[in-house]
């Protein structure tokens, strides 16, 4: 059974996939932005070409080259770093699979095929198995992400029985809001040492009440040091000063969401904070507009998530 060196566990970044203002892949800032996560925002395990890296609009061959490079730059560094290797194609999700085993990559993720997409939760685990099974040294995750593949097919389900099909089975990235859903995958599998990864970044409070025991998201690549206080304060059950830091990051995420918020934006986030371009996203998705960036700094010199010197004392916004 494949075993990671030691438990996914904590806070893992979705990783950008940072890119020129000519729509190719900018592999040159992927080191700087390693250090930039470890150093700035004190976190250590990134999940690679999901959501927010525009995996599924990448090229094969880019992909492979993404996740190379992560690895690299990466090394001696990094705790984890997961790869995404859903597709739409068993093959080229079993080709990236086996690639990431090639480079030493600690883990993969798959997401449910969301086009010609499985009906039950039979043909699923069918699906999950045959890519498992080309990296059978690598540790496993299911991608939770209904909303986006349409996939209706609750995680308690797909869950129940699974190490007995996919032996290398480690965990969950459980990105919906349906928290029954989640605290049933958690206590149906008590005495398994599963990895429940929760991935709506604005509820994660919540789900480490349920026994979320890490959580993947987008804006742990600028707000990591501020998610990882709300997890000391959980750990040492300061849950007033936990609920705080919740709350402190709910206002920047719900006024961002108000003015239309993801991937796009995620990037342009991304460049502000950390001064690393992440350039613009990959059609058919559309650049952050001027009025937006603008807005989202305001906002967070608002909250002190920003160095700043022109703001007066007592901004009742800031968060403590």
């Amino acid at each position: 059974m494949a075993s990671p060196k030691k438990k996914l566990q904590g806070l893992v970044a979705a990783t950008i996939t940072p890119m020129t203002e000519h729509g190719e892949i900018n592999f040159s800032v992927i080191g700087q932005y390693v250090d930039y996560l470890v150093k700035e925002q004190g976190v250590k395990n990134i999940f690679v070409n999901g959501t927010t890296g525009e995996g599924l609009s990448l090229s094969i061959s880019e992909r492979r080259r993404v996740a190379e490079e992560w690895v690299t730059k990466g090394r001696n560094k990094l705790d984890q770093v997961v790869i995404h290797v859903g597709a739409l194609s068993l093959k080229e999700s079993q080709e990236l699979a086996q690639h990431a085993a090639e480079i030493g990559a600690d883990g993969i993720a798959v997401i449910a095929p969301f086009f010609l997409k499985p009906w039950n939760k039979d043909v699923l685990i069918n699906f999950l198995k045959e890519v498992a099974a080309a990296a059978p040294a690598l540790p496993f995750y299911y991608y939770h992400i209904p909303a986006l593949t349409g996939v209706k097919i609750r995680a308690e389900e797909v869950l129940d029985g699974i190490q007995e099909k996919i032996p290398t089975f480690q965990g969950l990235k459980f990105s919906d809001t349906d928290l029954l859903d989640f605290a049933q995958c958690v206590d149906q599998n008590r005495q398994r040492q599963f990895a429940f990864l929760f991935g709506v970044d604005e509820q994660l409070l919540s789900a480490l009440v349920m026994g979320a025991t890490g959580a993947v998201g987008s804006t742990y690549n600028y707000l990591g040091k501020k998610t990882n206080q709300m997890l000391e304060a959980f750990e040492r059950k300061d849950f007033s000063s936990a609920l705080n830091h919740q709350f402190c990051i709910q206002r920047f995420i719900n006024f961002v969401v108000k003015l239309g918020f993801g991937v796009s934006q995620t990037k342009a986030i991304m460049t502000l904070v950390s001064g690393i371009p992440m350039g613009p996203p990959r059609l058919p998705l559309q650049k952050a507009s001027r009025e937006f960036t603008d807005n989202a700094e305001a906002k967070l010199r608002s909250l002190d998530f920003l160095s700043f010197n022109d703001l007066k004392d007592g901004n009742l916004e800031a968060c403590s």
